[in-house]
């Protein structure tokens, strides 16, 4: 018996599966990964989201029909947005701790490849002798200088390496910082509203009669459509509730500006991306700047650094 499960936590899972039963064919034409880490099949992307239920229903149906027995055990619940944020800054904090020590043993290999390597040289016979061919000494000397060749090479390779792992370990140490840059912080509050937005549509939407052709939907069917999409919207707002708190947060200590068409005018100047630039409009979510030439750039407020306004 396989069972596909799923919760917030863990992401979408399946037990009972086995080394050549036949279920990887099926799980991996079906979106499904094997973790070496958690020694199991996952759907990418699944953890700390709520299910996806259409991969669910396409995975236990090919398995049932290539003879599987199959049953689920769905969580609908989502946890807070903040323990899954603390979670994911854990998360980072161990990859990044165990990317140092990968990285500190590739420059051991490394440092161990180059010993060899000079060792295989230093084997050599001084001042770059040419082979005797036909001496006795010709064999040894090929021999030398093929062992030099093979260690200079494994030594480059493990320089590559340790380059390698200790940029991915620098790269790795900034994700969370990036995640919370002020900018990034206010693109996915407008993200999140953009997709609240887009789910109340959702419920109120006409609906397509074959014969009327679109008509407004039925109070039975909003009714149905707000259940179906109510975990989805209960998820969205609890995300948008807790960047707001952040961006709140950022903008009450100085990291970001807060600005909007309440206190950026026409005629303003402004800093962004490092330039001096004047507003030419300002727009309900961006203002419109001036290029020096017959058009006008674009920016979200977020991205004001600065504002002057003329004397």
């Amino acid at each position: 018996m396989l069972t596909i499960t799923h919760s917030h936590a863990a992401g979408t899972m399946i037990d009972g599966t086995s080394r050549g039963d036949g279920t990887a064919d099926v799980l991996k034409t079906n979106g499904w990964r094997w973790g070496r880490s958690i020694s199991a099949w996952f759907v990418p992307q699944s953890r700390d989201h709520l299910p996806k239920l259409h991969t669910i229903t396409r995975t236990q149906t090919a398995l049932e029909a290539a003879g599987f027995e199959v049953e689920t055990d769905i969580n609908h619940d989502h946890r807070p947005t903040a323990e899954v944020e603390a979670g994911k800054i854990e998360r980072q904090a161990d990859r990044v701790d165990a990317l140092f020590v990968k990285a500190e043993c590739k420059s051991t290999d490394d440092a161990a490849a180059w010993t060899n390597a000079r060792a295989a040289l230093d084997r050599l016979p001084e001042g770059g002798e040419p082979i005797k061919v036909g001496h006795h000494s010709e064999s040894r000397h090929r021999n030398a200088i093929a062992k030099a060749n093979n260690a200079m090479r494994k030594s480059v390779e493990a320089t590559a390496d340790a380059t390698r792992a200790q940029a991915r370990a620098d790269t790795a140490t900034h994700t969370t910082d990036a995640r919370y840059q002020p900018v990034t912080v206010a693109n996915r509050i407008q993200t999140l509203g953009a997709d609240i937005r887009k789910l109340e549509r959702r419920i109120t939407a006409p609906r397509y009669d074959d014969a009327l052709g679109y008509v407004d939907a039925t109070e039975t069917e909003k009714q149905s459509r707000a259940d179906h999409l109510e975990p989805h919207l209960a998820e969205k707002r609890d995300q948008l509730s807790y960047w707001e708190g952040v961006r709140a947060a950022q903008i009450e200590s100085g990291q970001a500006t807060g600005y909007d068409r309440s206190n950026v005018k026409k005629g303003d100047r402004v800093r962004i991306r490092g330039q001096w630039r004047e507003v030419v409009r300002a727009n309900a979510k961006t203002v419109s700047l001036t290029t020096g030439y017959s058009w006008t750039d674009t920016a979200p407020y977020a991205e004001i650094q600065k504002h002057l306004r003329p004397e």
